[in-house]
């Protein structure tokens, strides 16, 4: 019994840091926090950006394995979940920023004229969805 226990809490930790280790390497290589900082025009704020997303994971980390309740009024869900909505979409962009996905997605999709209509399409498809899914499934 012992044996199984201490066995499942080695396999935990290592694919804990496996994970980890995976998600500090990408952010580090492709420097998603670096250049968010610079389209924000921040870049004295990058610890408290670099913090954001370590506490963010940690406290990602502890809530998925907890699954706490947490009963607060709507006006204090609603300006936390547009404040993460917002850091989510702003690393999402640096992250698209940095791998020049969208230029090369117009390219061979051959609408190199039409970017702004296929950011405007992908930002729409995302927020469609993001309520569709609030809307639906969540409370059921």
């Amino acid at each position: 019994m012992t044996i199984n226990v201490l066995f499942i809490v080695l396999i935990g930790l290592a694919s804990g840091l496996a994970v980890g280790s995976g998600f500090v390497a990408f952010l580090a290589v492709l420097g998603v926090i670096p250049r968010l900082t610079q389209l924000t025009k921040t870049m004295k704020l990058i610890s408290w950006y670099e913090w954001a997303v370590v506490l963010g994971a940690l406290l990602g980390t502890a809530g998925s394995l907890r699954d706490p309740v947490m009963s607060f009024s709507p006006y204090v869900t609603i300006p936390l979940g547009l404040a993460g909505g917002i850091f989510v979409g702003m690393l999402a962009a640096a992250l698209t920023e940095v791998l020049n996905v969208l230029p090369i997605l117009a390219k061979r999709v051959r609408v190199d004229d039409k970017l702004e209509t296929l950011l405007m399409a992908i930002v729409l498809g995302k927020i469609f969805g993001s309520l569709f899914h609030w809307i639906y499934f969540v409370g059921r």
